[in-house]
């Protein structure tokens, strides 16, 4: 009992600590933005990854980091509408 009581604030601390982990109340669209946000703050905070995709792009490195940072606004597009 007491190995699940830790296993359970363990998590919840980790929650608090890290958004993107997600909880019982995380939506897909929450969750997937999280996750594509990641994806598009580690592209801009390494620089060898941001230059290989640059030259992939054939674009150079500011204007590849400026669509990362506008991608992270709304990375999967708008919140769907709620059904209450």
């Amino acid at each position: 009992m007491a190995d699940k009581l830790r296993t359970q604030q363990q998590l919840e601390s980790m929650q608090n600590k890290f958004i993107g982990t997600g909880h019982a109340d995380t939506t897909r669209h929450e969750w997937t933005s999280n996750i594509a946000r990641d994806s598009y703050s580690s592209y801009q905070g390494h620089v060898p990854l941001l230059h290989y995709m640059s030259i992939g792009m054939g674009m150079p490195m500011e204007k590849v980091r400026a669509q990362c940072m506008e991608k992270m606004v709304l990375p999967v597009g708008p919140a769907p509408a709620v059904e209450e």
